[in-house]
């Protein structure tokens, strides 16, 4: 897992690797511009299109000026520094910088205020204003100088962080900052590029390596960790030979009603494609039908407002609720099953009972996982405000019930028991339908079939959720739910190569 840091815990990075390295930080900043120069030439090969550079007189500002003697170098001629003299303080790594710009040709403003910005035509602009760390929104010359660069128009690409961008907390509601068409940023994202707010302020961001001490980083105490694939690789195991459908669980649903069968034929055809043993589906009879004809591997257990689950030891892990239905006997069926102790997954209908019923919270068997979607999770602990706040409350639900909580987003926020937080990254845009979250709980449900532990089989289960549909979106626009849960075992083999 990489661990995610906060603004001043870069620092402290920044100034251990520099101590320790050994390296002088005039250097490590060029080796940061380096990197960011790289990623922008990729995205911007044309030399002939003109940029205007921002820079503040702090860090940021140094490595806008060190960008933009390396884009010189690089054949771009037609290159506009603007230096922003709102504060008096400046970096000595910043004034290096500005002496080895005043030897080149390229042209220099001061701006002072803001009507001294006039006349200001670029192709491309970049945002080397003020760094990480900003705990309050923009104000004065600083809002009205986005504001001015906004309203250019034009393509902005922010060094590290847009300006006016808070790196972690509550993101403002209306943000007043820089909006960047891309953010490149230096050896970790920020931990609030994981927000759906962040999408305010930057419409995409790329991390580049810089050379900070790594080991020092990863021994960092942090609430944040995002899951790489090699994290994926080392968790799977591999099918051995003489092993049979016993040797990998079997699986529970509990789902559908007459009116959506669909979910519950998605979560079983995820289980199935995700390598459970034996799967059963706990159904409507008026699903029936459809049941054996789309997925004869399933098998079923007719459900009826009577049906009590005989001998829920039987099976290794029970998922409850996607389109289960909320009614007075689903609810003591539910209940019915948190008092079995088996391992369990709670999603969709099933959490919404939960929220009429917290009592049963309470009941929740260590390591219980809850999948809840934005409303959902809502229900279950309270309006929010923010998304910080909902991860803030997941966060401290999952430590005081010792519960898991699996917070969908396009980056889903899975809050383990440990009060840690892990992100999945893999998922996109065209996987917008309905459909998905079934096909999410089917996933998990067979990983902890198959004696995946519970947070294994959640970190597992996002993952190759996330990146079969990234695969499926590299030709398409949409991607759909039943697409998803059919590539899943094409996933995992590819993961296992």
């Amino acid at each position: 897992m990489q661990t995610l840091l906060t603004s001043e815990q870069m620092r402290k990075a920044d100034k251990f690797t520099i101590a320790n390295k050994p390296i002088a930080s005039i250097d490590l900043m060029e080796k940061a511009a380096k990197a960011f120069v790289q990623s922008f030439l990729r995205d911007e090969f044309d030399t002939n299109k003109s940029v205007a550079i921002f820079c503040g007189k702090g860090n940021n500002g140094g490595d806008g000026l060190a960008i933009a003697h390396l884009l010189i170098a690089n054949g771009y001629e037609n290159i506009k520094i603007y230096i922003i003299n709102f504060s008096t303080k400046q970096s000595d790594d910043y004034a290096i910088n500005l002496q080895r710009i005043e030897e080149t040709r390229c042209k220099k403003f001061e701006i002072n205020q803001i009507s001294d910005l006039k006349n200001i035509k670029a192709d491309l602009i970049i945002d080397a204003i003020l760094g990480s760390g900003l705990n309050k929104p923009l104000e004065g010359d600083y809002e009205d100088l986005a504001s001015f660069i906004n309203k250019l128009n034009k393509k902005v690409y922010s060094v590290d962080v847009p300006t006016g961008f808070f790196t972690e907390g509550k993101i403002p509601e209306k943000y007043n900052g820089i909006i960047a068409f891309k953010t490149i940023c230096f050896q970790r994202p920020k931990i609030n590029f994981f927000f759906p707010e962040s999408a305010s302020a930057t419409e995409k961001f790329e991390v580049v390596e810089i050379g900070l001490d790594e080991d020092f980083i990863q021994k960092q105490d942090a609430d944040f960790y995002l899951v790489e694939t090699k994290d994926i690789q080392q968790i799977l195991k591999p099918r051995k030979l003489f092993s049979h459908k016993g040797t990998y669980g079997h699986a529970l649903i509990v789902a559908g009603s007459s009116n959506t069968m669909g979910a519950a034929l998605l979560s079983s055809m995820a289980c199935l494609h995700s390598g459970a043993g034996l799967t059963t589906a706990c159904v409507p009879q008026s699903g029936l039908t459809a049941l054996n004809t789309s997925l004869p591997e399933v098998m079923a257990l007719p459900r009826d407002e009577y049906t009590r689950i005989e001998n829920p030891a039987k099976y290794q892990a029970i998922a409850v609720g996607p389109g289960l239905g909320i009614s007075t006997e689903n609810e003591k069926l539910l209940e019915t099953l948190i008092a079995s102790g088996q391992p369990l997954v709670i999603d969709a209908d099933a959490l919404n009972m939960l929220s009429e019923r917290h009592d049963l919270i309470g009941k929740l068997k260590e390591n219980t996982i809850l999948t809840p979607h934005l409303k959902e999770f809502d229900r279950l602990f309270g309006k929010h405000e923010s998304w910080w706040e909902r991860v803030q409350t997941a966060k401290r639900k999952a430590k005081d019930l010792k519960i898991i909580i699996v917070l969908k987003n396009q980056f889903t926020f899975i809050c383990l028991p440990s009060g840690k937080v892990h992100i999945n990254p893999t998922g996109n845009p065209a996987m917008a339908q309905g459909g998905m979250g079934d096909v999410l709980t089917g996933i998990i449900v067979a990983f902890l079939a198959q004696k995946y532990t519970p947070v294994e089989a959640t970190i597992l289960a996002c993952y190759v959720h996330g990146q079969a549909g990234d695969y499926l979106a590299a030709e398409r626009l949409v991607v759909t739910a039943s697409q998803v849960a059919k590539r899943i075992s094409k996933e995992v083999k590819t993961l296992m190569l």
